[in-house]
């Protein structure tokens, strides 16, 4: 057969209809050996293509059996606790890569991203918010929108308040899953979906979106749009923004590399490479026009700040005479403090 791209089991919440509003997966798995695979699709009829299938009770303990015996035990495992639950299951079986086409098959693919198996731009993800219904997150759950109502009243008729932390396509990745070795100081702040690298410190006005994130270490106290990743050893001060390829940045991938720093307030609209600079204040978009200087500070030519897209080791400045906007070498890398930095 030919080789699966992922798998995973899970168990979410539907609404009354029966349409599923999220869904939860414990272990996704990528590339799964051929046995595993061969047992998933041969258990649950799965003849290709990507499809996501409810699981019944039946079905668990066949499927954990197969399970074990290509000793994916910890696959059984869950299955077995699946057992006897009363709760939505269902399996999603991605043949390729292709975009999203269910609520099941796009929260796996966010799972990917958060369990760190795969990085930001290394799936597809194009369509996926026509794929997500918006909800209401709340102490109870997902809820469907039109059936917050009556919930609401319920919860008042039982002496209790149905709390309502927000209402978004995406949920608070932190309610899924917890990746090793990072702070995060508010957990709305970061959406299922981000990828953060081992050595990551969220402070409270960072802010992670999914198919975004950071290599690690880094310390983040600005603003990672979607589609933007953050290499390792960067900072990003209080305040400080990314443009994303959803706010307005287009099909220009924005990233930072190495060892970079946006101060406080500053942003930047273009990638940059290692070792780069952009001072307290400055926003730096494709169109932004640079003065490039020498080591003696004299101007050697005027450029648009998308020339200069993906460069290592420059230091963006505003001249505080004239108002300019300068580049020149980055003389000084960041380094970072290991004591904020140890998780």
């Amino acid at each position: 057969m030919s080789k699966v791209f992922s798998i995973g089991f899970g168990v979410g919440t539907c609404n009354e209809k029966g349409e599923w509003l999220e869904v939860y997966f414990p272990q996704p798995m990528l590339y799964p050996s051929e046995g595993v695979a061969k047992a998933v699709t041969s258990v649950l009829d799965i003849s290709g293509g990507n499809v996501a299938v409810a699981l019944d009770e039946a079905q668990l303990e066949p499927l954990a059996n197969q399970l074990e015996s290509t000793g994916s035990t910890a696959q059984a495992a869950i299955l077995r606790q699946f057992a006897n639950r009363q709760r939505p299951l269902v399996a999603v079986v991605l043949h390729s890569d292709d975009a999203p086409q269910s609520v099941p098959e796009s929260y796996l693919k966010l799972h990917l991203l958060s369990h760190r198996l795969v990085k930001p731009h290394e799936i597809r993800l194009d369509g996926i918010f026509g794929q997500l219904p918006n909800v209401a997150w709340t102490n109870k759950g997902a809820i469907d929108l039109t059936e917050l109502p009556a919930r609401q009243l319920e919860a008042r008729l039982n002496g209790e308040v149905l709390e309502v932390s927000c209402v978004d396509k995406f949920p608070k990745m932190t309610n899924y899953v917890v990746p090793k070795g990072v702070r995060i100081a508010h957990t709305a702040r970061v959406r299922l979906g981000a990828y953060l690298g081992e050595g990551t410190t969220i402070m409270h006005e960072g802010f992670v979106n999914f198919n975004a994130g950071t290599e690690g270490p880094g310390m983040i106290e600005g603003r990672i749009s979607a589609g933007v990743f953050v290499g390792a050893g960067s900072d990003l001060g209080g305040g400080s923004s990314t443009m994303g390829t959803l706010s307005g940045g287009g099909n220009i991938v924005i990233s930072l590399g190495e060892g970079c720093l946006l101060g406080a307030n500053a942003g930047t609209g273009i990638p940059l490479g290692d070792r780069c600079t952009v001072e307290s204040g400055l926003y730096i978009t494709a169109g932004t026009k640079v003065a490039v200087l020498d080591d003696k500070g004299a101007v050697v030519e005027s450029v648009k700040a998308r020339d200069l897209a993906g460069k290592s080791d420059l230091l963006f400045r505003r001249n505080s005479s004239t108002g300019a906007v300068e580049c020149l070498t980055n003389k000084s890398a960041v380094e970072l403090n290991a004591e904020l930095h140890s998780n």
